[in-house]
């Protein structure tokens, strides 16, 4: 199950365990700068509350798997909440039915995570002051991560116990290798020219003024600590530069390229030594008068490499037996061994292809390794200075000058942004997500943000702009064109279930389609797998239902520039399985069943969050909104 979650992160819990781990724990450990004890809690789950501070952690930590996907703030809040609830019932159920994840396991699991390790080993100081920056101890960290693995542990109980037979395998396949036929109109917007009064224009204003709303701005002030920046002041010297490139060699070391072939002679029950070293000999005296290739293809034994004249490709170190290494590594190009005994019998060996290593002089990377060699020294004061970002601008909430003075940083500021969209430092979608979280608009400094590997910020707020509407009269051109969008709209639709209403009755399609002076189109052997048409549309086509014996079945399907289209399915041809599907058996078995388990894990969380005892405190649900 360590495995599972370290890999893959598969699981919900996992996902959501590993998500919330970054360098600096951004998500973890960090106390609300508020009293607890003066706080409502926002929901419970039996004897668990929940307060706001849970709640803006959990969607902060949420949100970052919708960036930019243009999900509203709100609703991603109402889905955290109902995540942190049903985690929680799932998390007492399982402590309930016993389940448990070892000391020891977990930490062995703790020492994979990237996040403690220093070049590619587990780091036992890091992982301290890792968990110091953000007040957690061992303890509760190691808790933390057993409440994922015991989760993880019921989800995969389900999943990997159920299955799928053959039966099922086919009739998915029967549905995913459907063909469809159908013909279809399309009415098209109507275009209109009469100009919307001015009351309607108001009243339109009135009704809808979050869609002329200026949106609402912030700017930040910022301070930022760079890797690059700290290393380009590193000193250098040349003996130190020397020191290192010598340490560093094999990055600047171009391998020698060795290809060989062979010609093999085994030995084994119905052949012994002497027969094979015989065989060798001979066929090293006819390479006097033939090609290695040629006398490879006639006399090789190992047939598989004889077809292409023994060749077997780059030489690898390592890859053979030491007796045939040596061989192929004191040959020249072209030159051929003298019989070389392994395991397998006797080889010929010749090399067809060598190109020398090398070596990059010093002067001529000089450049490269005082890049490599700065950079090298700068991560440990990169990582001793991101503790006392972390530390000092939790400190001091109030104020970046006590953490820029301490780190000799600048103090930063950005221009005004949106939460959609900023420049220059703004630009980052993890800055304006965390410029607009909860603690930075109650005035407070942000948990750093790391930006890719090497580069940490802290922000706070500068400017805050609500959201306002936009005068009326600098909104009438939009207002007019919506109107008259909106009425071209039901226009078209009006006129397009006027037309599926006769379909349906019986009139014939061309006598419709000739009155309204639309052109028919149709679409033969429609598939999932191949779509001739927009997915949109494919998709309503194979929702629609199948024909009723002679009677075609019609649908609209509404297209997102307005237009709608009346489709008339005609035929229905159930799928069969191809060969290729019949040779994807197993693999479709393994999909449909992981389906299947994946469902009934949600059914069982369904279940117990029906069973939990949890309440979500209207007054506080009712703050959250206004959030």
């Amino acid at each position: 199950m360590l495995t599972k979650i370290r890999d893959k992160a598969h699981g919900i819990f996992a996902q959501v365990l590993l998500l919330g781990m970054c360098v600096l724990f951004g998500l973890w450990g960090i106390e609300s700068y508020t009293d607890s004890s003066k706080e409502t809690a926002v929901a419970s789950v039996g004897d668990k509350d929940f307060y706001q501070r849970d709640v803006n952690k959990a969607y902060e930590q949420y949100s970052q798997q919708f960036q930019g996907m243009g999900i509203d703030e709100q609703s991603l809040k109402n889905q955290a909440l109902e995540k942190l609830i049903s985690d929680e019932v799932l998390l007492q159920y399982v402590r309930k039915q016993g389940l448990v994840a070892t000391d020891e396991g977990t930490r062995d699991f703790i020492k994979t995570l990237p996040y403690f390790q220093v070049n590619g080993q587990f780091s036992e100081a890091q992982y301290k002051a890792l968990l110091n920056s953000q007040r957690m101890t061992s303890a509760e960290f190691v808790n933390r991560i057993k409440n994922a693995i015991i989760m993880e542990q019921l989800q995969g109980s389900i999943i990997n116990s159920s299955f799928a037979t053959d039966y099922d395998v086919e009739s998915f396949f029967k549905i995913q290798n459907q063909q469809r036929d159908a013909d279809y109109l399309t009415v098209a917007l109507p275009v209109l020219t009469e100009q919307p009064s001015a009351a309607d224009i108001s009243s339109y204003y009135q009704q809808h003024q979050e869609k002329f709303q200026i949106p609402e701005q912030l700017s930040v002030e910022y301070v930022e600590l760079s890797l690059p920046e700290l290393a380009s002041k590193v000193a250098v010297s040349d003996d130190k530069l020397k020191a290192f490139y010598d340490e560093q060699k094999d990055t600047y070391t171009t391998p020698e390229r060795r290809k060989i072939s062979h010609i093999l002679f085994m030995v084994n029950d119905k052949i012994d030594d002497k027969t094979a070293l015989e065989k060798a000999v001979k066929a090293q005296q006819e390479l006097a008068a033939k090609d290695f290739a040629t006398v490879a293809k006639e006399m090789s034994e190992d047939k598989l490499t004889a077809k292409t004249g023994g060749d077997l490709g780059l030489f690898n170190v390592g890859a053979m037996e030491k007796p045939l290494e040596d061989a192929a590594t004191a040959l020249k190009l072209n030159e051929v061994s003298k019989p070389v005994k392994s395991k397998f019998g006797y080889h010929l060996i010749k090399v067809t292809e060598l190109s020398a290593g090398d070596i990059k002089p010093f002067d001529s990377v000089k450049d490269e390794v005082t890049k490599g060699y700065q950079k090298a020294q700068a991560e440990t004061s990169f990582y001793e200075a991101g503790e006392t970002l972390t530390s000092m601008s939790f400190e001091h909430p109030d104020s970046l000058q006590a953490v820029a003075d301490t780190l000799g940083l600048t103090i930063k500021k950005s221009n005004l942004f949106t939460k959609d969209k900023g420049d220059g430092i703004a630009a980052e979608d993890k800055i304006r997500g965390s410029a607009f979280a909860e603690e930075v608009l109650q005035g407070n400094n942000s948990t750093p943000i790391e930006l890719g590997s090497d580069r940490l910020v802290v922000l706070r707020q500068l400017e805050h702009k609500e959201a306002a509407a936009r005068e009326l009269k600098d909104v009438k051109a939009e207002i007019a064109a919506a109107l008259q969008a909106d009425k071209a709209k039901v226009l078209a639709i009006s006129k397009a279930k006027d037309i599926a209403a006769r379909l349906q009755a019986g009139e014939a399609m061309q006598a419709v389609a000739t009155e309204q002076k639309l052109s028919i189109k149709k679409v033969a052997g429609l598939s999932r797998n191949k779509p001739q048409l927009p997915e949109q549309f494919a998709d309503a086509i194979f929702k629609a239902a199948k024909p009723a014996g002679d009677k075609p079945s019609v649908v609209i399907v509404p297209m997102p520039t307005g237009e709608q289209v009346i489709v008339r399915i005609n035929k229905v041809t159930a799928g069969v399985m191809s060969d290729d599907d019949k040779k994807k058996m197993a693999l479709a078995k393994k999909n449909i069943a992981h389906a299947f388990g994946q469902s009934e894990f949600n059914a069982v969380v369904n279940s117990l969050q029906s069973s939990a005892d949890i309440k979500i405190t209207p007054k506080a649900t009712a703050e959250q909104a206004a959030q």
